[in-house]
């Protein structure tokens, strides 16, 4: 199930872009997004497939607002090609699409604190901050979505600039290896998480 909302409008970017599209998944609480120059009905599917369906494979359900780029024709045709139940949260009520709400100001918050006066290049910077969200623990799941999505830990920029033990033991023989065991036991810290994730809540 993944959760899709705009941010913005934000200070104008590099390229024109003033809006973000985010979209959550959320068991592994994954996120994708991308600066928008305009919200349309076509830059709303065209995200959906390049980020999610082409990337991830086909949701069960999609949860948005009630946006035009959402509540339209092709956003409907999209979903019901696919099989995809898509639900929208009530304006009175945008806790439905809570998680992707919370991601949302987690966003804004690492770009403002990551910009200070150079707002402008929100668009810029959105990959680093999107990185930094992957790779941290996340309460509800007690892992990093980076290892919910790819069965391992990424290795992180000062992991090389000071050659971490993990950096410096690499073999390709023996990782091969490891990799496998971590795939092997992948749907086991899946299942724990959503044990979690399901008491967190």
């Amino acid at each position: 199930m993944w959760g899709i909302d705009l941010i913005g409008p934000m200070p104008t970017a590099t390229g024109g872009a003033k809006h973000a599209i985010v979209a959550v998944d959320y068991f592994t609480k994954w996120v994708e997004a991308e600066p928008l120059v305009h919200i349309t009905k076509a830059n709303t599917i065209s995200f959906v497939k390049k980020n999610i369906l082409y990337r991830f494979g086909i949701p069960n359900t999609i949860i948005t607002d009630n946006g035009t780029q959402f509540d339209g024709r092709k956003f409907r045709e999209l979903c019901d090609k696919y099989g995809i139940n898509n639900y929208y949260a009530s304006p009175a009520h945008p806790q439905t699409n809570g998680q992707t709400e919370a991601v949302n100001k987690i966003i804004k918050h690492n770009l403002k604190a990551k910009l200070a006066t150079k707002k402008g290049s929100w668009a810029d910077k959105l990959p680093q901050v999107l990185w930094a969200y992957r790779t941290t623990e996340r309460g509800s799941t007690g892992e990093t979505p980076y290892s919910m999505a790819y069965g391992a830990e990424a290795v992180i920029p000062v992991e090389t600039s000071f050659s971490s033990p993990r950096v410096q033991l690499f073999q390709p023989e023996i990782n091969v290896d490891m990799l496998k065991c971590s795939l092997d036991e992948l749907e086991e810290r899946r299942e724990r998480a959503q044990i979690r994730n399901a008491a967190y809540q």
